[in-house]
C-alpha cells in the first residue's frame, strides 16, 4: 500500500510541476504547489475538485464527502466547517514540512542558490496551534484529518530587511520532494496516538514535552487538546504546575 501512496504522490506533483521544473527554472512554478499537489493526489479526477457546495467552494467532492487542503489558518475554515460539516464527513489534510531545504531566489537575476537544510524540523505535533483555531469543532463526529508529512524544498526571495535579505523575506512556493507519512484522525480515540509511550502515572506539561521532544509552548497546547478530546485527564496540582493522567 505504500508504494501505491508513494506513486500516486509522485503521479499528483508531476502533474503539478512537471518533471522538466529543473530545467525550465523557477519560473514555471505555481504559487501554491503543496496545495495543488495534495488535491491531485487525492483526487486525480478534475470533475471532483473545486466544487461549489452550500456558497463555498470544496477543494474536493465525491461520494458525498468533502476534503479540504490546508496549510494554515484554520480559523478561515469556521465559516465553512460550520456549513459542511452538519451534512457531510469532511476531512482536512494538513501538510507538515518534516525536513526543509531552503533555496533562495535573487529578484533581479532569477538565480537559485543552492538548497540548504533547515534546522528546523516538523512533526505530527505541529498541527496542534492549528487545531486549537478549530477548537470546538474537534468533537463533530463528521470531522476527520489527515497530517501529511514530507520533505520538500522552500524557495524564498531575498528581499527581506536584514543585510542578507533573508529576514523577513517571501515565501515564494513549497515544492515536495518526498512523502514520508500520513497520520489519520478519524475519531476520538485516535489522539491517543499524539500521547508518549513512555509517559506513566502523574505528569505536568513540562514532562509531555520532554518525553514528546517538543517545546513547552507547544507541548501546552498539545495537552489542552488533549485534554479537551478526553485523552487526557486533570488530576491535581505539584506547585504551579497542572498534573495529568492518560483517561481510562
Amino acid at each position: 500500500m505504500k508504494n501505491d501512496n508513494q506513486k500516486a504522490f509522485k503521479a499528483a506533483k508531476d502533474k503539478i510541476i512537471g518533471v522538466d521544473r529543473q530545467r525550465l527554472g523557477i519560473g514555471t512554478l505555481s504559487e501554491k504547489s503543496v496545495h495543488a499537489i495534495l488535491k491531485n493526489y487525492y483526487e486525480p479526477e478534475e470533475d471532483h475538485q473545486e466544487i461549489p457546495i452550500e456558497n463555498f467552494v470544496a477543494d474536493i467532492y465525491h461520494d458525498g464527502e468533502i476534503i479540504e487542503i490546508q496549510t494554515r489558518q484554520f480559523n478561515k475554515m469556521r465559516d465553512k466547517l460550520s456549513c459542511f460539516l452538519p451534512l457531510y464527513p469532511v476531512t482536512i489534510v494538513y501538510p507538515v514540512p518534516r525536513e526543509k531545504y531552503l533555496i533562495w531566489i535573487d529578484e533581479e537575476s532569477g538565480e537559485c542558490s543552492a538548497p540548504r537544510k533547515s534546522p528546523a524540523k516538523g512533526s505530527r505535533y505541529t498541527v496542534f496551534p492549528e487545531l486549537y483555531k478549530i477548537k470546538n469543532f474537534l468533537k463533530d463526529p463528521n470531522l476527520r484529518l489527515r497530517l501529511v508529512l514530507m520533505d520538500m524544498e522552500e524557495y524564498r526571495l531575498l528581499n527581506g530587511w536584514s543585510r542578507d535579505k533573508k529576514k523577513g523575506s517571501t515565501r515564494y512556493d513549497r515544492i515536495p520532494t518526498e512523502l514520508i507519512e500520513e497520520v489519520e484522525i478519524n475519531r476520538r480515540e485516535d489522539y491517543m496516538q499524539f500521547v508518549p509511550y513512555e509517559l506513566e502515572g502523574e505528569f505536568t506539561v513540562k514532562d509531555f514535552g520532554k518525553a514528546a521532544h517538543i517545546p513547552a509552548r507547544l507541548a501546552g497546547i498539545v495537552v489542552n487538546i488533549l485534554s479537551y478530546m478526553g485523552t487526557l485527564q486533570k488530576t491535581g496540582q505539584k506547585g504551579k504546575a497542572y498534573l495529568y493522567t492518560v483517561a481510562e
